[in-house]
């Protein structure tokens, strides 16, 4: 089998390397796949499966009306570029998508079929580009959250708040899972190797949710500081003087059970948080 990794320099493009070391990774200046002559002119004869992991993901700039074509291009044109080649070659699609398509309104972890109601320009994108890839007959549509990988990410960035003797402050409102990339690569290629059905996949890492400012407190225990020197504050009074931030959802809880019943039991996150740290 021909595994192709588009998007292959990014945190899950990297982890997914990883997974897979015989795929042939791409990174943007290899295939740019928001360019639809680029797409077509591929040999896609030889694929099998296409793992995308190209993504605008920069949330808060996604909210500037002078990326939006940015946007658009890579979360959902080239998802629909995607498509088209794999449709043509018969290969597989497998495709990353966001909780940021859903409002965090609901009061219990989301099925994936629960309704799209995107609050931001980031997850209107995703959610445009998810409906790209589930018009392929054969795909399977990741849905992640707090992605913490081999890059620039909120654990990372905690830790050396931590080591440099830095207080923060984060909001304690926002309630969901971090999926640490080396659990997103293993369950893509668990759903792959067994061939399960086609279909959209909650895919995080499993154990209590929990809100950023906990994760941050865990990341501070972890380095030796006081889980009390991470400050809390709500969403609303974090955002208050930052108006060009994207709204985000408060509940971020995917429900796992779909991808459980499929023999894949993700990690905790504390678990996976601990050998990262370590890492």
């Amino acid at each position: 089998m021909t595994t192709l990794i588009v998007g292959a320099n990014g945190q899950v493009g990297r982890a997914l390397q990883q997974q897979f070391p015989d795929a042939v990774a791409l990174d943007r200046k290899a295939l740019d796949v928001t360019d639809a002559a680029a797409v077509r002119a591929y040999r896609w004869s030889n694929v099998d499966v296409v793992l995308n992991a190209a993504a605008w993901t920069a949330v808060d700039a996604a909210e500037d009306p002078a990326n939006a074509d940015a946007v658009r291009a890579a979360n959902v044109d080239a998802v629909g570029h995607l498509a088209r080649a794999v449709r043509t070659s018969g290969a597989t699609l497998v495709h990353i998508s966001s909780e940021y398509v859903f409002d965090g309104k609901r009061e219990s972890p989301h099925p994936e079929d629960w309704p799209p109601n995107p609050l931001s320009v980031y997850g209107q994108s995703k959610a445009d580009g998810d409906t790209q890839a589930t018009n392929v007959t054969k795909h399977y549509l990741v849905r992640t959250t707090w992605v913490v990988g081999d890059g620039g990410n909120f654990v990372r960035t905690m830790a050396g708040l931590a080591d440099r003797g830095v207080s923060p402050t984060v909001v304690d409102d926002q309630i969901g899972r971090p999926t640490f990339t080396a659990d997103l690569a293993a369950g893509i290629a668990h759903l792959l190797s067994t061939q399960a059905p086609f279909g959209t996949y909650n895919l995080t890492n499993d154990g209590d949710p929990a809100s950023w400012a906990d994760v941050a407190a865990a990341v501070f225990a972890a380095r030796g500081r006081s889980a009390d020197d991470v400050g809390r504050t709500s969403t609303e009074a974090y955002f208050a003087d930052k108006p060009q931030a994207a709204v985000r959802p408060l509940n971020s809880v995917l429900d796992l059970s779909k991808i459980t019943a499929t023999g894949f039991t993700p990690r905790d996150w504390r678990t996976a948080l601990a050998e990262y740290l370590a890492g």
